[in-house]
């Protein structure tokens, strides 16, 4: 169902499910380009020293508690969301129903930009550890043969190491979809459907943080219960697709190599 009202003892999981699989996708469309775009220029292009520099950075970042993120986003990314960033989507791409709809700041797009920033760095650092695992001599073969640096890179290096490069993003994504507090703190915790993205939502772990204490009910204690099944089942089904993804990845370079 779509509705979630504890009150009357209507437990609608659908919100839930839409604002976790949207908040998720849009911080993968912002991520996975930055990530695996850095990750390629560290280990192929910068030099040694500004690299292990960057990455050591990265690492820490990493590292950080997602409160943090989330308290840094309600004092920055927010007030630039409001005033600036959907007031530009807005008023040039108002005609697409994902940038309709009033300024608030905080909102499903809040939450998918929350959630970017956050994964970048596993993908930056896993994608580039693997880079540096390709073999010395496959960037050797394509530079004798005459291949550029970034020709040498991008049909040699990146395809070698595929693999290891969907492992990153998919890393990243179980990652983003169990994600709690800081998206909690900026995505505006209201169990609605909408096509904006500029409109408040709440996703599984969300509702979960925020209301088990306040369950006074027994339907209401498995409602939850349930939800985090749910979410159970999408981190599973995440991890199987990922897993065929990479044995059809390893089957192809198999079969050409």
């Amino acid at each position: 169902g779509t509705t979630w009202d504890p009150v009357f003892e209507e437990f609608g999981a659908l919100p839930f499910i839409f604002g976790t699989v949207v908040t998720s996708a849009v911080g993968m469309v912002v991520a996975i380009p930055l990530g695996v775009g850095a990750a390629i220029f560290l280990a192929e292009l910068a030099p040694p020293r500004i690299s292990d520099y960057l990455a050591f950075l990265i690492e820490l970042l990493a590292a950080v508690p997602s409160v943090i993120y989330g308290l840094l986003a309600i004092f920055t990314l927010i007030p630039l969301l409001r005033t600036v960033i959907q007031p530009f989507l807005a008023a040039h791409f108002g005609f697409i129903p994902l940038f309709r709809g009033p300024a608030y700041g905080v909102g499903l797009l809040a939450a998918g930009l929350i959630l970017a920033i956050m994964i970048v760095p596993f993908i930056i650092s896993v994608s580039r550890e693997v880079l540096l695992s390709v073999p010395v001599e496959q960037r050797e073969a394509a530079l004798a043969l005459g291949a550029t640096k970034w020709e040498s890179t991008w049909k040699v290096v990146v395809p070698y190491a595929r693999t290891g490069i969907l492992g990153s993003i998919f890393l990243a994504m179980a990652r983003a979809l169990g994600e709690t507090m800081a998206v909690t703190m900026v995505i505006g915790n209201d169990p609605k459907i909408s096509s904006s993205l500029f409109a408040p939502g709440y996703t599984i772990a969300a509702v979960i943080a925020n209301e088990f204490t306040e369950a006074t009910s027994d339907l209401y204690v498995h409602a939850l219960i349930e939800l985090g099944l749910v979410l159970f089942i999408l981190t599973i089904i995440l991890n199987g697709l990922a897993r065929l993804l990479i044995l059809a990845t390893q089957r192809k370079g198999t079969a050409h190599p």
